[in-house]
């Protein structure tokens, strides 16, 4: 399977800050916020990963992950010149995706919970059609909204709908065959001139191949999308870390545990970092990984 990362668009929503970088590049507490979507594909051992953003944005993104070699990842780059909604992605990414089924994250979503690793590794193996995710909100006419049957098979799907059929909004990861290329070539535009996800979705959902994993108690699926989202974000991220001792989308952590890298490389990446707490957090992981090798 491989990996896409949406990192496109302007971020008009929180201007002027990101007039002058991209959201996903905006800090949520201690770290920048695409390592929260690339933590979530290499959780799912997606190793080959497609970035996608603006051609003034790109070169930021390269300074900051590289090729990602010293992760133990494939990373590459691809220009979106202007969003024209998510499906774009799949043709943007046609040859990367190659005849691959592929998992695809926007860049601005963050996803947090216990067995996180479990559900996706399942997901991903079990996948025949679509895989979406769902997350029970209060407020359901803001995002897409799914409803399904008792065996979990996607019946309907509707775009910020005005009288939701169910409170389960369906989040930014999606994992699909490779029949969603081919789907997303073929779609028109709306009359936004966009091209929808849940036009790529429908054909699975007739044909009774998607399926979707809520997300249950205990998860929390966020966006960052207005300053005041991008604030909880931060402040959520910084309540866990701090009472837990642990860094949520440390991606040299998940590295070391997924078996991509050994405890010298992940040390290495500490060491770029050294007056920092998130350095200082992945040497001491390294040291502790090198520690249980030896015993």
């Amino acid at each position: 399977m491989k990996g896409i990362i949406l990192a496109g668009g302007a971020g008009t929503r929180l201007h002027p800050v990101t007039l002058a970088v991209s959201k996903q590049l905006l800090p949520v507490y201690d770290k920048p916020m695409i390592y929260y979507p690339l933590s979530v594909l290499m959780l799912a051992d997606i190793r080959d990963i497609l970035i996608i953003s603006t051609a003034e944005d790109q070169p930021l993104f390269q300074r900051l992950l590289g090729d990602g070699s010293d992760l133990g990842l494939r990373l590459t780059y691809a220009v979106q010149p202007e969003p024209k909604g998510l499906p774009e992605a799949f043709i943007i990414g046609a040859d990367h995706i190659g005849g691959d089924s592929v998992a695809l994250i926007l860049g601005d979503n963050i996803f947090y919970g216990p067995g996180m690793a479990d559900y996706l590794r399942e997901s991903r193996r079990d996948l025949d059609g679509c895989v979406l995710f769902g997350y029970h909100v209060s407020d359901p006419e803001r995002y897409g909204v799914g409803e399904v049957d008792e065996r979990g098979r996607l019946v309907s799907i509707e775009e910020k709908p005005t009288e939701p059929r169910s409170n389960r909004a369906i989040t930014g990861l999606y994992l699909f065959d490779n029949r969603a290329v081919d789907i997303a070539k073929n779609l028109v535009p709306s009359a936004r001139g966009e091209l929808e996800i849940t036009d790529v979705i429908r054909p699975y959902q007739r044909s009774g191949k998607a399926r979707v994993v809520d997300l249950g108690q205990g998860f929390a699926w966020l966006d960052t999308g207005t300053h005041d989202s991008l604030l909880d974000a931060g402040q959520y991220v910084q309540v866990l870390e701090r009472r837990q001792g642990v860094r949520i989308a440390c991606i040299e952590e998940i590295a070391l545990r997924q078996g991509f890298i050994d405890p010298d490389a992940c040390h290495r990446r500490g060491q770029a970092l050294p007056k920092t707490g998130y350095g200082q957090y992945v040497m001491r992981i390294a040291q502790r990984a090198r520690e249980e090798a030896a015993r």
